[in-house]
């Protein structure tokens, strides 16, 4: 065990997009198990686009991250010392304990995993919170039916490359939007959409249209922005659509929107959710992906930043869209 803990606390609030700035490695005491609790070593840390939103003072559906203090985020590791029945010594687990090296959890929302067939960094991507928020938004926002065309956006991510291959386990047509040629060939090549367009390439609305020749009839939405108004220029009748982020508007840019007319004219039905509002359903959402991943049925891919002092570029990195898939932090 080292003798300190490093952490990255928020330094300062962004003016605009996120800076290296805005972040602080700092060292603390390891902190000590209470009772009932337990002492973790994380071994990954998640970075996730919904940060950027908590570094902002302002209303939104969590409390903003205070100034000074650890940046929230995912983690997966071991419980090295425990006060609490329900967990042992060498437990893997993943919980919530933010960007440090220890953390320590009284139980609450700290969850035991098996690493025998998954891997423990899948459980912040494929089998964490992403794969959750793929699986909800699928499937109890845009229920789609065999045959019907799914777009989704951000295809190569943690949750888009994840909604399209639920999509295609159900029968679907599965288009995908993303960023370059190699992200959109892994999208249909490993990840096996039926598509891609490439927004970078400059022609978005026509590539779109030749890739939805019967319309589109779902769509997850992670980015906003152009692509979104080229999908709802492209929506059947009763189209639904599944508002999981924006991050085209997470730097303080305006998300402009001007198809939003066919809202009304096609009687869409457009639903935000956040996927931490529905931790009933997250076991039957991680019993279904977990058996395809390690069944090797449903692919996934991760972007591996090195050490806890990486992670303020790779979390920039990833609102900018230079990861691949998953973006972690590997702490060990």
């Amino acid at each position: 065990m080292t003798e300190k803990n490093l952490q990255v606390v928020l330094a300062s609030r962004p003016k605009g997009p996120a800076t290296v700035e805005n972040f602080r490695l700092v060292e603390a005491p390891i902190p000590a198990a209470g009772p009932g609790e337990v002492l973790v070593r994380n071994h990954y840390l998640s970075l996730d686009p919904y940060m950027r939103g908590a570094m902002d003072d302002v209303k939104s559906y969590r409390a903003p991250q205070a100034i000074d203090a650890v940046m929230l985020g995912g983690t997966v590791g071991e419980v090295i010392a425990t006060n609490n029945p329900a967990f042992a010594v060498g437990d893997k687990v993943v919980g919530m304990l933010g960007w440090q090296l220890y953390g320590v959890s009284d139980g609450t929302m700290l969850r035991k995993i098996d690493t025998t067939h998954i891997p423990m960094s899948a459980y912040l991507g494929v089998v964490g919170m992403p794969g959750a928020t793929a699986w909800y938004g699928l499937n109890r926002i845009i229920t789609p039916k065999a045959g019907e065309t799914v777009v989704v956006s951000a295809a190569s991510g943690a949750v888009g490359s994840v909604v399209g291959q639920l999509a295609k386990g159900k029968g679907c047509r599965a288009v995908g939007i993303a960023g370059g040629p190699e992200k959109c060939r892994a999208v249909t090549e490993e990840f096996g959409f039926d598509a891609c367009i490439d927004y970078k390439a400059g022609n978005l609305a026509a590539d779109l249209k030749a890739a939805t020749p019967d319309g589109i009839d779902g769509c997850f939405e992670n980015v906003g922005g152009e692509g979104f108004d080229a999908v709802l220029a492209r929506m059947n009748a009763f189209g639904r659509i599944a508002v999981c982020g924006l991050i085209a508007g997470y730097g303080g840019q305006p998300i402009p929107i001007r198809n939003v007319r066919s809202i009304l004219v096609n009687r869409l039905r457009v639903e935000g959710f956040i996927v931490s509002e529905h931790l009933e359903l997250w076991p039957q959402a991680f019993g279904e992906i977990g058996a395809l991943v390690a069944g090797g049925k449903l692919k996934y891919r991760e972007t591996v930043a090195q050490g806890l002092e990486a992670a303020p570029e790779a979390f920039i990195g990833l609102l900018a869209g230079r990861n691949f898939g998953k973006q972690v932090v590997k702490l060990v």
